[in-house]
């Protein structure tokens, strides 16, 4: 049974489980290095999210055909849909205010979010995006 289908029914998901947080960076980078503190302080006062550290190149096999060029690159999914897929600067009060919007919201309107331009719809059905939080798994 899908998360949605659980949601639908009334059944609330552990949040670990319900929310996640991917930071795709590689070691040589700079920025990676210098946001990669803060990024763990930040999971630190959102314990109820599931904070991930990726490095592309440890983990090229996983990665698919998903081309990451710039740095740092953020995946969020909530309930089993991709709701942030792409480059952020590198400031933590931009990560932290993405978050709280996105804990702020209903099942509902996450699922509506999420399908409410085709960039996004596309981030629901692209295989190598869905298949990043086996590569993150503990």
């Amino acid at each position: 049974m899908s998360l949605h289908q659980l949601v639908d029914m009334g059944v609330q998901p552990l949040a670990c489980e319900e929310f996640l947080v991917i930071c795709l960076c590689a070691e040589w980078c700079g920025s990676c290095r210098e946001y990669r503190p803060g990024f763990k302080a930040l999971a630190a006062e959102f314990p109820q999210v599931r904070f991930r550290w990726l490095d592309i190149e440890e983990h090229a096999d996983e990665m698919g055909d998903l081309d990451i060029e710039n740095f740092p690159t953020l995946f969020i999914q909530r309930g089993g849909s991709v709701l942030f897929f792409g480059t952020m600067l590198p400031l933590l009060s931009h990560l932290r205010r993405t978050i709280e919007t996105f804990q702020e919201q209903t099942p509902e309107q996450i699922r509506v979010y999420a399908c409410s331009s085709p960039e996004r719809r596309g981030w629901q059905e692209n295989q190598d995006l869905l298949h990043l939080e086996r590569a993150v798994a503990p």
